[in-house]
């Protein structure tokens, strides 16, 4: 939402044993822990723990599975930009399109590098 405050983004690559649904549940267990409450979509939040993608998995959601890899990461500079800079030749799982081109493609947004 284009009235919400400033925020620091960042993106992380892990390793884990966890499934993609318990990995989201405990990135969600995380954020409560950091106060946020889910009320409002799109509200601004003091911490936003996303998954991203998921070893180029491909999931629509069903059986309470997250959605893989994340449905509007494409339309977010935000993401696609420190995407990059940890994994420069990775390629959207699905539309198999490469970072560099979904970046050009990406709704423009002023972005401030730290």
């Amino acid at each position: 939402m284009s009235d919400q405050p400033d925020f620091i983004n960042g993106v992380v690559e892990t390793a884990t044993m966890l499934e993609p649904s318990d990995l989201l549940a405990l990135l969600h267990r995380i954020e409560a822990a950091f106060g946020r409450v889910r009320q409002e979509r799109w509200a601004a939040r003091a911490l936003d723990l996303d998954l991203i993608d998921y070893q180029g998995r491909l999931s629509g959601g069903e059986g309470g599975a997250p959605l893989l890899p994340h449905p509007r990461l494409q339309e977010r500079l935000f993401v696609l930009l420190p995407l990059q800079e940890i994994a420069p030749d990775w390629r959207h799982p699905g539309s198999g399109s490469r970072i560099d081109t979904l970046i050009e493609k990406a709704n423009p947004i002023k972005i401030s590098k730290l």
